[in-house]
């Protein structure tokens, strides 16, 4: 389900990263996620959630994107509907 698009289709607004998510992930996995992001690849999500993004992307509304670390690590991106920030965050953070 990965996109193709290599234009930014999400702004972004402030980027913001949680304690944990800057303990558990690296700079690079970071800035590679915020770019699959930025591009409508919503990463792990199942199906429906991968649906219900890109609706949520022609809609202005809250987007929610889910990635892995190289080790395994699993974490969101959360951006909100009004494209003012985009967070990095673990799932015991949400």
């Amino acid at each position: 389900m990965a996109a193709t698009a290599t234009t930014i289709r999400v702004p972004l607004g402030r980027t913001l990263a949680t304690p944990g998510a800057l303990e558990l992930t690296t700079a690079a996995e970071r800035n590679i996620a915020f770019t699959r992001h930025s591009r409508g690849d919503w990463g792990d999500v199942c199906r429906e959630d991968w649906q219900t993004n890109d609706q949520a992307l022609r809609d202005g509304e809250r987007l929610l994107s889910i990635y892995h670390t190289l080790n395994g690590t699993k974490f969101y991106i959360i951006t909100e509907a009004d494209r003012s920030a985009t967070t990095i965050l673990l799932p015991s953070e949400y």
